[in-house]
């Protein structure tokens, strides 16, 4: 055991790599933390979640200005201020990346600013930000590493130039135009920011619809909404070229089933996925496997495979890439790699996705639990689904807020609910009632039955409820 400098060594500090970090210490691990990011926090902090929410409720508190009529209101909307907005977002991310930077500080584990590489399966060496090297050897590692924007060969794309989400988020200016190249969470999310603010936006997607891994019903409100809103939306196309107008308008060439088309505009934002930051870690000197698309193979304890000492967390594994998955799966490695150092007896703590849990703040927003219809389908799972649609429910009519349903899906054979997904007014939020639900494992019939106010938007979940309760 003196042979190794660490019990445990965790790659990455932000949410997932710091849950591993404090649970290894709480177990009285002797841990380290290495992390060679320009700041301290990790993505959901400084480049992902928390500074897109802040932009978006920018674009949010626009789009109410813009609907002031409906509700008998007279406002005017006089266009969005970049540099204010950005000052709000940097003052906002500061509070929480200093927050995250004290914890990693506090002395509790040694903190390492610098660029880990594996040299062996219990070994690796350091490039700190300071121009010096180490070797740090340990006994159990967590990879927590995150991922990097992935940007696909597209011709001229890189000629023409483009924006990245960790360009816009931080970016005080406000294009007149703009292209976005996917149709993803981010992409779809930077969209209705863009359009929320009245910058013309053009969504060009490469599937048959957005929001690929939703179900096509829910995926279609948002398109249809999207629309409706004045978003130029295109899905089932192919990205062929990049050029630059005469006038330095940049215009995206692609393939649709109308035959070739293009796309005009100021800026483009690429957004057309994130890759797993592995490649620079030596993994193959730790005898690690990772999947053809870069991912780390885990076992349900977060272990590697054929690898039980070393585990990965988050966005360098998978199966989602959202912080709360990634801290849950931190603390899992944790307790399992302190378990085997000190022979604790009893079974392995695993990671369950029963209870996978994904949001998106569009307009309207999407909250999602559990299966899919098309998992459900997929895995074989007898299932009866039922929904409702919200421009039929009463607190939902009152906000003006027509767009979406929700719906429920339940076992066919025991009735408990396996899985729920909203689109429509406060998605995000609405959807942890299912959430609760079905963490204790309740039938249909029981969520039916339990009181909710009225009006409340919550209350359109016994709808679907009752309808699965009668079958």
């Amino acid at each position: 055991m003196s042979d190794y400098q660490y019990d445990l060594v965790v790659i990455g500090g932000g949410s997932g790599g710091y849950a591993a970090a404090r649970t290894a210490h709480s177990h009285g691990l002797k841990t380290a933390v290495i992390d060679g990011a320009d700041e301290l926090g990790g993505l959901c902090i400084l480049r992902g979640c928390m500074p897109s929410k802040t932009l978006i409720e920018s674009a949010n508190r626009a789009r109410t200005i813009r609907e002031a009529d409906a509700f008998g209101l007279k406002a005017s909307y006089h266009g969005a201020d970049g540099p204010a907005i950005r000052a709000r977002k940097r003052t906002l991310i500061d509070d929480f990346a200093g927050y995250r930077q004290g914890q990693l500080e506090d002395g509790r584990f040694d903190l390492h600013r610098g660029f880990a590489k594996f040299t062996s399966p219990h070994s690796l060496d350091v490039a700190l930000r300071d121009g010096n090297q180490i070797s740090i050897t340990f006994r159990s590692a967590v990879i927590a590493a995150g991922s990097t924007i992935s940007t696909p060969p597209i011709d001229g794309l890189q000629e023409t130039g483009f924006l990245t989400s960790d360009d816009v988020l931080d970016s005080d200016h406000i294009p007149k135009s703009i292209i976005v190249l996917g149709g993803g969470a981010i992409a779809m999310e930077l969209a209705h920011y863009y359009e929320g603010l009245g910058v013309e936006t053009t969504v060009i997607q490469r599937s048959p619809h957005i929001l690929k891994d939703c179900d096509s019903d829910v995926a279609k409100v948002v398109e249809d909404a999207s629309r409706k809103r004045g978003i130029n939306l295109f899905t089932g196309t192919k990205l062929t070229s990049v050029t630059r107008d005469e006038d330095g308008l940049k215009r995206v060439h692609f393939d649709s089933e109308n035959g070739p088309q293009f796309a005009a505009a100021e800026e483009i934002l690429c957004a057309l996925g994130r890759k797993p930051n592995t490649s620079p870690l030596g993994l193959e000197a730790a005898g690690i496997t990772t999947s053809p698309s870069g991912h780390i193979k885990v076992e349900p304890t977060q272990a590697c495979v054929g690898q039980p000492h070393l585990f990965a967390v988050g966005d360098v594994c998978g199966p989602l890439e959202v912080v709360h998955l990634a801290i849950e799966q931190g603390e899992i490695a944790a307790d399992n790699a302190n378990a085997m150092l000190n022979g604790v007896a009893g079974e392995p703590r695993t990671f369950s996705d029963r209870l996978k849990l994904f949001g998106v703040f569009t307009e309207p927003q999407i909250g999602m639990v559990g299966l899919t219809e098309k998992e459900a389908k997929a895995e074989g799972i007898p299932y009866d689904v039922a929904d409702y649609p919200f421009d039929d429910h009463g607190k939902s009519m009152v906000m003006g807020e027509l767009h979406g349903f929700v719906k429920l899906l339940a076992h066919r054979e025991t009735k408990e609910i396996i899985g729920g997904a909203v689109v429509g007014p406060h998605a995000s939020e609405l959807i942890h009632e299912v959430v609760v639900a079905m963490r204790f494992r309740a039938t249909a019939e029981q969520l039916a039955t339990t009181p909710h106010y009225h009006p409340t938007l919550s209350e359109i979940w016994t709808y679907p409820a009752e309808d699965l309760a009668d079958l």
